[in-house]
């Protein structure tokens, strides 16, 4: 439901008050109910506006997070390593712009007399260690020694395939699991400062994680 309709509907509930409530809330009327029901609705209207600039702040937010996510994907796949980082700090800068809505929401939401929307449950954010990642074959790990240095590169080339493979493959995880942890924080447009937190640092370690493993793979490869 559009932001506007959904406090369209919530007004009458916000302004549902008897008159002392009213009076309470927004200051005494000499018992003229009519004057303060409409002090009440003009509050909430103005109420309902901010927070509507507040919600527009976070659906613009949620956009570029996911503008941000497509063009980490690409920037992944290229393995542009040097545009990767700011882009994760556009992405820090996007949800500080989102955090300076907090305090305005919290207010008016206690204004309205209503818990924020943002408080449902959030998924858990999933974390990537290189434990989780396929082991890199080596001749080192067999079971079987060598008799020689020549026996060993034999061994060596023999498992050259199957290197690079695991190398693409832990490449690809890890990207892949950049993107889905900034698609998750886009999608809620940051809007939870501790789910955006977690996500953001999240975003950070897989990204060092990647880099760890494109190293890796140019020891390995060249």
């Amino acid at each position: 439901m559009p932001t506007r309709q959904r406090h369209t509907e919530e007004l009458p509930a916000a302004v549902s008050m008897t008159p002392s409530e009213l009076a309470r809330a927004i200051g005494r009327f000499d018992g003229d109910t009519s004057a303060m029901v409409t002090a009440a609705v003009r509050t909430a209207e103005r109420a309902f506006k901010e927070l509507d600039a507040c919600y527009d702040v976070i659906d613009k937010a949620s956009e570029t997070g996911q503008a941000i996510a497509a063009r980490l994907g690409a920037l992944l796949t290229a393995e542009a390593e040097e545009d990767i980082g700011p882009e994760l700090d556009a992405l820090e800068a996007v949800s500080d712009r989102v955090r300076d809505t907090d305090r305005a929401r919290l207010l008016l939401h206690r204004v309205l007399g209503q818990e924020e929307a943002a408080k449902r449950a959030l998924p858990a954010v999933c974390r990537l260690a290189a434990s989780d990642l396929p082991s890199l074959p080596s001749s080192y790990t067999d079971d079987a020694g060598f008799d020689d240095l020549m026996a060993m590169a034999a061994r060596e080339e023999e498992l050259a395939p199957r290197l690079r493979e695991v190398h693409a493959e832990r490449l690809r995880r890890v990207a892949a699991h950049l993107v889905r942890v900034v698609e998750q924080a886009a999608a809620r447009g940051f809007a939870d400062e501790a789910f955006a937190r977690e996500t953001l640092q999240e975003a950070h370690r897989a990204y060092e994680l990647w880099l760890h493993c494109l190293a890796e793979r140019r020891r390995d490869l060249g």
